[in-house]
């Protein structure tokens, strides 16, 4: 081929457009109006007449997903996040703005709240399935499977009014996700219902993800929105503080939400004014908290057995927190998994009253419990020379399913201790470094 044909071809080339967002918003607002008295709106609609005042749930969001991506949404309560999903549902409308959708929606909101008490859960599937666009023809062809997945048996012809709650929201859940979606809603809950339905919940949502489906997660579980979000929306009075990346605008988020705590507890009551404060001051200590009483046990479920630290004295009446006769801090968790499945285990430490230092997992770290003769598996974590500076500490543990999206239980910051360094010098860590 002659050099004027390849500049003939290179000049002739078509370019292919990126693909359209599957959701696009632009100037998202939600107003309600609202008035001193019910005289007060009856004069706004005889006269034409401003009466009221505005409250903005939402104002002025804008932006687009594509195929595949995942926003988390984040916020502090009354920030706007569920408004904000309830229009991307359709379930509430915006007062100014535009939401353009691509295909099926599916949103899993206040699951088994459309359900008909006196009808059968079989009923409800006809009845529900109807209001989110399935068809009688094509639930007949999906109610089997849709059933299996909910395990209700043959409780699936007594009327719902004797559900218990739990499996009402399995109904729901096996119904509104039984045909993938181009767009999935998730509204705080990633899962419903016992262990063993988490995970079935959280596999399907997976198997969405990975299909391609294009998923909002609103949810105040920093934890989840890391491990599923490309992306973050932080709302903040109804508007868009930041969007972007996932990790930025998280970090930022939690910056936010520490310097408001930290505001909180200074400006309460239950925080005595001390005077001022020497700096590099330790602030007042939590008193020990004993492990959490767990709920009786059934020898089936996946749960935390055991949490020891090695070498911690015992707690002196009045004298704090045990201390950490070690310089090493040695922990040892054990726990009961689902079945024969193998879990995951977290381990956190905590400033008392103070910032989180560490937080670790096995599965983030390539890491595997041990299986005990008995069944049972443990892990052992070792902090060596650990590199705290002289305070009061405190630790969670956290168990976690095979793909460590589940959890399924938390010991949250359970066990408080005290440890002494021989360092001088102000501060929190020490920090790997060295002198030139």
């Amino acid at each position: 081929m002659t050099d004027n044909a390849h500049k003939t071809l290179s000049s002739t080339a078509v370019t292919v457009p990126p693909a359209p967002p599957v959701l696009k918003v632009q100037g998202l607002g939600k107003e309600y109006r609202l008035y001193a008295s019910p005289r007060q709106r009856l004069k706004a609609l005889l006269t034409g007449r401003t009466y009221h005042r505005s409250h903005w749930a939402l104002q002025g969001v804008s932006f687009e997903l594509h195929r595949g991506q995942c926003l988390g949404v984040i916020g502090d309560n009354g920030a706007g996040k569920s408004s904000l999903l309830k229009m991307m549902a359709g379930t509430m409308q915006p007062s100014v703005g535009s939401i353009a959708r691509v295909g099926r929606v599916t949103a899993i909101l206040e699951l088994g709240a459309g359900f008909h008490p006196d009808f059968s859960g079989r009923d409800n599937l006809y009845f529900g399935g109807s209001l989110i666009g399935i068809s009688s023809a094509e639930m007949a062809r999906l109610e089997a499977s849709i059933i299996e997945f909910s395990e209700l048996g043959d409780a699936i012809d007594r009327p719902v009014k004797t559900y218990s709650s739990g499996m009402s929201v399995r109904l729901a859940f096996a119904l509104v996700t039984a045909v993938e979606p181009e767009v999935l809603i998730i509204d705080e809950a990633l899962a419903v219902g016992d262990q063993h339905f988490q995970k079935k919940c959280i596999e399907r949502i997976m198997a969405f993800r990975k299909s391609g489906c294009t998923i909002l997660f609103c949810s105040h579980s920093p934890y989840h929105i890391r491990h599923l979000c490309d992306v973050a929306l932080w709302l903040d009075g109804g508007q868009v503080k930041e969007f972007g990346a996932t990790e930025p605008v998280l970090g930022a988020y939690e910056m936010h939400t520490r310097l408001r705590n930290r505001q909180d507890a200074l400006e309460s009551d239950d925080v005595p004014d001390a005077g001022p404060q020497q700096e590099g001051a330790e602030p007042a200590a939590a008193p020990p908290a004993p492990a959490p009483a767990p709920p009786p046990d059934d020898g089936l479920s996946a749960r935390i057995l055991s949490v020891t630290l090695a070498d911690l004295g015992e707690v002196a009446d009045g004298q704090g927190p045990a201390l950490l006769n070690s310089r090493d801090l040695v922990a040892t968790i054990t726990v009961r998994g689902l079945g024969d499945e193998r879990p995951n285990v977290g381990f956190m430490i905590e400033q008392s009253k103070g910032v989180g230092i560490t937080s670790l997992a096995t599965h983030e770290e390539g890491a595997e419990p041990v299986r005990l003769p008995n069944g049972h598996w443990q892990s052992v974590l070792t902090f060596p020379n650990l590199p705290l500076h002289s305070g009061e500490y405190v630790v969670s543990a956290f168990l976690f399913d095979t793909s460590g999206l589940v959890v399924y239980e938390q010991w949250y910051q359970f066990l408080h201790f005290r440890f002494v360094t021989p360092t001088l010098m102000p501060g929190l860590v020490r920090l790997p470094h060295h002198w030139s």
